[in-house]
């Protein structure tokens, strides 16, 4: 089974040694690659085209291996051999060069997936994103990603265009990878652009319709597809999603922070994903309802076609975790943007590497069908580190509802800025392990939306720990 030793067991001891000698070469030189120069090594494990050759270089390696196997039998069958010998001599060759092409040409088929998900999903940094390899934050101490869900899949018309019901910010603490989740609601009005944006040419009072505070065109959720209906596409500079980020700049300037990249997740291909990376276990608090719709003018109400119901650690997987997720018949949004909370918790916490890697064609499959980003791939090794350490970090959450005093057609977005200060350092007290590192509370975002860490006390805290907040609390029957 090792190629060459057979040639060189048969006296074919030059091309036996040559065949054993440069895979121990190939081996050793990986190795020591590997060894003192990691950061090259993850650099190339993000580059498709490598993935593409290593593709190539498996298959290439697959069929040398049958063309050595296939020789070295040649060389060593008896002569004259019997028929039976060659039958059985033959059948041996063919399942020894399945044996060892199959795994290659597995491996193969995985290294083309992994080329083909990194290209279609990551694009390389362009001039205003490039990524420095000695620091790929660039001095930020944290990252601020907006996480948008929306459906513009099958089950939705073209003509609609992609609706953003789930709009999350997640600001990481790239030191520890304490995170805090603030969810707005897809109804929220008069979203602002900052003064020195080229938007606010356009919206100086902010993403509204004057004449009609209630006209759902102009609410948070419509923004992503006609913003870009009414405004020329290349003010903001290049981008291949202009909708994102408009809603980048005004969800940014709404919360008192500097987002630097957005992930636009297609609910038609959640199911998918959750089924790859083998589902979620949460708690259930009410019934949940599958399907259904409210009444809407004169659109009749629909009953939901089943329930996820009430119930603690219940795994979830593809159709059952979407709509826990997304379930809204007879239901409020704000409990919606509570389960999804809790859904991002869960991945979070749960997501097995063991198990990612064991279905890493269906990840990267899903991956493709359902997320769109402007991430940067230079940045995915340093995301893999932080969201190791968010792992076992506090998680808290915002979310902005009647609650915490918001008001969807009467936005006060100085409140809103200094609540979102707040959240950030009581994430950052709940993690006793990360040291302060500035007394001021009073300090706006920094590049990047960093916000002054230390913690001041506070009779009654503005975030909550995603753990307490997502364990569990039966209500009885469906909440309303």
């Amino acid at each position: 089974m090792i190629p060459g030793l057979g040639l060189w067991r048969a006296g074919h001891k030059v091309l036996g040694g040559v065949i054993i000698g440069t895979l121990v070469a190939l081996a050793a030189g990986l190795g020591i690659f590997a060894m003192i120069n990691r950061t090259a090594l993850t650099a190339a494990a993000i580059d498709p085209n490598l993935w593409y050759g290593v593709a190539a270089a498996l298959l290439v390696a697959a069929l040398g291996w049958v063309v050595v196997i296939t020789t070295t039998h040649l060389a060593l069958r008896p002569r004259p051999a019997g028929a039976v010998q060659r039958i059985v001599g033959g059948a041996l060759v063919g399942l020894l060069s399945f044996a060892v092409a199959a795994p290659l040409a597995f491996s193969a088929n995985v290294a083309y997936t992994s080329a083909s998900f990194l290209s279609t999903t990551f694009e390389s940094g362009s001039d205003d994103t490039k990524v420095n390899g000695a620091d790929p934050w660039n001095g930020a101490d944290r990252w601020n990603v907006l996480l948008l869900g929306g459906d513009s899949g099958t089950k939705r018309a073209s003509s609609l265009g992609a609706r953003t019901d789930t709009i999350i910010v997640a600001s990481v603490d790239i030191k520890t990878g304490a995170t805090t989740l603030f969810t707005l609601p897809r109804n929220a009005t008069k979203m602002p652009f900052p003064p020195d944006s080229p938007l606010h040419k356009y919206y100086p009072n902010g993403f509204t319709d004057p004449s009609n505070v209630a006209n759902a065109e102009y609410f948070l959720n419509a923004m992503y597809r006609n913003v870009p209906a009414h405004v020329p596409n290349d003010i903001l500079g290049k981008t291949k999603d202009f909708g994102a980020k408009a809603m980048m700049v005004s969800v940014g300037y709404a919360l008192g922070l500097e987002i630097d990249h957005y992930a636009f997740v297609n609910m038609d291909g959640f199911k998918d994903f959750m089924n790859a990376i083998g589902g979620i276990t949460v708690n259930v608090n009410y019934r949940v309802p599958i399907g259904g719709r409210n009444a809407s003018g004169s659109n009749p109400e629909q009953a939901p076609s089943d329930y996820i119901e009430i119930g603690p650690n219940k795994h979830l997987t593809g159709g059952y975790a979407l709509w826990y997720a997304r379930g809204r018949y007879h239901l409020d949004d704000y409990s919606r943007m509570e389960r999804q909370r809790c859904v991002i918790n869960a991945v979070i916490k749960q997501a097995d590497p063991a198990t990612i890697l064991a279905n890493y064609q269906a990840v990267a499959e899903s991956g493709k069908k359902t997320i769109k980003t402007n991430i940067p791939r230079e940045l995915l090794p340093a995301i893999l580190d932080v969201a190791l350490l968010a792992k076992n970090a506090k998680l808290r959450s915002l979310v902005l509802s009647p609650d915490n005093g918001f008001v969807f057609g009467r936005p006060d977005w100085v409140k809103v800025r200094s609540q979102v200060q707040k959240s950030l350092r009581e994430t950052t007290s709940s993690n006793t392990e990360t040291p302060s590192a500035s007394p001021d509370p009073s300090t706006s975002a920094s590049p990047s939306g960093s916000a002054s860490p230390s913690a001041s006390p506070s009779k009654k805290p503005k975030s909550e720990d995603l753990e307490d907040a997502c364990a569990y609390h039966p209500k009885d029957g469906t909440k309303k």
